[in-house]
C-alpha cells in the first residue's frame, strides 16, 4: 500500500526511524524552498524562482497602453479605487508612444506594428473624446 505524505508518495520500505529522518528531511528541505511561497505581486515564476515578467515589446506597448488608461481615468486607482484624470500625463504617455512609433519603424514584425498603431489609434481617440469641451 502506498503511504502519502505532504504530497509526495513513500513508495520505499524503511526501516521506520530511517524512513522518519528521510520524511524530515524532504519536508524541511520542501518548507525552505523559495518555490513554496508566493511571489510578490507582479512576479511569476519561472524556473523554481520568483523573477519580474520578460521584458518584450509588446508588454512594453501594453504598460504605456495601461498607464494611459489610467491618466485618461478609464481605469481606478488600485489601492484607492477611484477614477482620476490627468489629461497632461495622459498626452505625454500617447506622445511617448508616438515617438516610438517613428524609431521603431522597420524594424517591428508585422504583429508589433499593428498592436502599437491600433493602440495609438485607440488612445487618441480616447484622449479626444475626454479633452473635448462638453457640448
Amino acid at each position: 500500500m502506498m503511504q502519502w505524505h505532504w504530497n509526495f508518495p513513500i513508495t520505499q520500505k524503511y526501516d521506520e526511524d530511517v524512513g522518519r529522518e528521510i520524511i524530515k528531511s524532504e519536508v524541511a528541505s520542501m518548507e525552505n524552498k523559495e518555490e513554496c511561497k508566493p511571489c510578490p505581486e507582479g512576479q511569476m515564476r519561472k524556473d523554481g524562482k520568483c523573477v519580474m515578467p520578460e521584458v518584450t515589446f509588446t508588454a512594453f506597448v501594453m504598460s504605456l497602453n495601461t498607464s494611459t488608461l489610467f491618466h485618461l481615468g478609464e481605469i481606478s486607482d488600485p489601492v484607492t479605487g477611484e477614477k482620476n484624470q490627468d489629461l497632461v500625463l495622459a498626452k505625454h504617455t500617447i506622445d511617448i508612444l508616438k515617438v516610438l512609433e517613428e524609431k521603431t519603424r522597420g524594424n517591428l514584425s508585422t504583429e508589433e506594428q499593428d498592436l502599437l498603431k491600433h493602440v495609438l489609434y485607440d488612445l487618441k481617440m480616447r484622449y479626444v473624446a475626454k479633452a473635448a469641451p462638453n457640448k
